[in-house]
């Protein structure tokens, strides 16, 4: 495993980024959705439910994926 040391402001919310962070990872594949939650400091159940929040489908398919395969 790597650790990688960020610096961020004082007023930025470290679970924010934290979550930000692990939902771009699941999106590339680089962790599952329990190590993305984990990274994250959260229960799978809320990183699952909050994903989204970050334009990364649980699914693995974007909303343009959808357009194409369903004509709209």
């Amino acid at each position: 495993m790597k650790t990688l040391t960020i610096n961020i402001p004082e007023e930025t919310d470290e679970k924010e980024v934290k979550m930000a962070v692990a939902a771009i990872l699941f999106d590339k594949g680089t962790l599952s959705s329990g190590q993305a939650a984990e990274f994250a400091g959260v229960t799978k159940r809320f990183f699952i439910e909050n994903v989204g929040t970050y334009g990364v489908s649980i699914f693995g398919e974007t909303v343009d994926d959808l357009r194409a395969e369903f004509g709209k």
